[in-house]
């Protein structure tokens, strides 16, 4: 940590190791802390896990995502904390601590890039990178008022960062205004392969917003209106395939397949500690069948179809982030556990299809923020990006 004092508990506390960049760029004046998944020269990368830290050694190399931020003039000041092995979405690490979230002190910041939101939430720095495989990062942005972005599948890079579930990973960061949104956006995405037309199809899923209850949904209603007066009216569709339980069921078969292919080695071989919730999730992942992942990948393809027919070339959906505002810090595993699964409900849409997602803080209820997001067509990240900023202003 290059910080003088981290009053967040964002950063994880590795000796201070400076990382040059270019003297001057884009991105001149922004400091920008990375999660700790991703390699940077000169320092472990841990995982959120006392066992894959004692494993790490010191990187030599950046990962070419931290290298890209470098290249562009933004400084580096930290590696920030994450779930342990990434596979939360409370932010809350039973070896390392919970970040606080800058937004709302009293409540979680959101996982697993919790050090990243909370780092940029406190102002520690003005961008972070985080990851988002099941909603790492639109979560905690969620939590604590950020914009924060989940790319197309594969359009940032993911080289020497540690995998969760590689269909799902991706590379994604936040920011506190659209304006620098936008700034670190035209860095890390570049142009859009299939950019938005001028005029967009807004669309309202009435079933992705009926798993909100009556008070999250009328908070947003003021943010949805903003959405409305810059993209239109937006029409009512339905968006899940077959149901949105099998739209849930599916992709955490196949996240939870695919973390175990990853983790479940190590974790077997060294009997690895894991917290709460982490442990329970990699145990049932464990026990996947072969046939249930298989029916799981059928879907997931049939999904891709269906929602790509459903938004074409123009269309882009407007939906809640989370079902709520973030948990309080004192509720149990078992709320935080019921709280995950419904946030995943909303959540695997754009993991399921590889489609971009933004997080915009547009909405606060009972003094915490909620997010409302926008889905595009895969390779409109920029465009989205850029909507975004025009909602935001």
């Amino acid at each position: 940590m290059l910080l003088a004092h981290d009053p967040a508990r964002a950063f994880v506390p590795y000796p201070a190791v400076p990382v040059p960049g270019a003297p001057t760029g884009p991105l001149s004046g922004l400091s920008f802390g990375a999660k700790d998944l991703f390699d940077v020269a000169g320092y472990p990368t841990g995982g959120g896990s006392p066992l894959v830290l004692a494993m790490s050694g010191i990187k030599t190399v950046n990962a070419p995502s931290v290298q890209r931020l470098l290249d562009a003039g933004a400084r580096f000041v930290g590696k920030t904390h994450t779930d342990e092995f990434a596979f939360s979405m409370n932010g809350r690490n039973a070896h390392f601590g919970t970040p606080i979230n800058g937004a709302a002190p009293d409540r979680i910041p959101g996982g697993s890039s919790s050090g990243s939101a909370s780092a940029v939430s406190n102002r520690l720095c003005d961008t972070a990178l985080g990851t988002d495989t099941g909603g790492s990062v639109r979560a905690p942005a969620s939590h604590c008022g950020l914009y924060g972005i989940r790319p197309t599948h594969g359009r940032v890079s993911l080289q020497r960062a540690l995998d969760l579930s590689p269909s799902f990973d991706t590379c994604g960061f936040f920011a506190r205004d659209a304006t620098t949104f936008a700034r670190v956006a035209d860095v890390m995405l570049g142009a859009d392969p299939a950019p938005l037309p001028a005029r967009v199809r807004l669309l309202r899923p009435a079933d992705a917003w009926a798993l909100i209850g009556d008070e999250p949904a009328a908070a947003l209603a003021q943010a949805v209106s903003r959405v409305e007066s810059v993209a239109g009216a937006a029409s009512p569709c339905t968006l899940a395939l077959d149901s949105i339980d099998a739209m849930y069921t599916a992709y955490r078969q196949l996240q939870g397949r695919e973390a175990w292919v990853v983790d479940g080695p190590t974790i077997e071989r060294f009997a690895a500690p894991l917290g709460p919730g982490v442990a329970e999730r990699f145990a049932w992942s464990s026990r996947l069948t072969d046939a249930e992942v298989a029916a799981a990948s059928v879907f997931r393809e049939r999904f891709r179809t269906h929602l790509a027919a459903l938004l074409g070339t123009d269309g882009v959906l407007v939906l809640p982030t989370m079902p709520d505002v973030a948990p309080l810090l004192s509720a149990d595993e078992a709320a935080l556990d019921a709280y995950r699964a419904n946030a995943i409900r909303l959540l695997c849409t754009a993991g399921l299809a590889g489609v971009p997602q933004v997080s915009m803080p547009l909405a606060r209820r009972l003094g915490a923020p909620l997010g409302l997001s926008l889905i595009g067509p895969a390779g409109s990240d920029r465009s989205l990006v850029a909507l975004a900023q025009a909602i935001g202003g």
